[in-house]
């Protein structure tokens, strides 16, 4: 496994030398709205430390992450009165990953509503209020 790198996109976002449309933080965390939703209410949860992804965290980093994914997730089912919530997750370039720093992905779903192709850019003024209906939830 490759070392981590601390010039990722999400480690410039905690660093906020990328922005970022943040929902929630604490002091091993931070969750803020994907740009590229597959669904409306799309964020993304990370811990604060540098670590690639499940199999280099620490039991620690995995704890705190896996807390904050469960407040958000319910946040948002809440939020967008969605009938579950997809999870998602990804190790290493051959699992899916494509950003090198741990992070879960929190999608609320619709029955019968399928996710958006991949690789689209979201309107910012959309996932703005998307955030906006999350944080009030919390």
């Amino acid at each position: 496994m490759s070392a981590y790198d601390p010039d990722n996109i999400f480690a410039k976002i905690l660093r906020g030398e990328i922005p970022s449309t943040r929902v929630y933080e604490d002091d091993e965390t931070l969750a803020f709205m994907d740009i590229m939703p597959r669904a409306d209410g799309h964020l993304l949860v990370i811990p604060k430390t540098p670590c690639r992804n499940v199999l280099d965290a620490s039991p620690a980093q995995l704890e705190a992450v896996i807390r904050s994914v469960q407040t958000l997730a319910k946040a948002a089912k809440a939020a967008f009165d969605a009938d579950g919530v997809t999870i998602q997750q990804f190790n290493e370039a051959a699992g899916g990953q494509e950003v090198f720093h741990l992070h879960f992905h929190i999608l609320p779903r619709h029955e019968g509503v399928a996710l958006r192709a991949p690789g689209q850019m979201g309107d910012m003024d959309d996932i703005a209020a998307h955030a906006e209906k999350i944080r009030a939830a919390l």
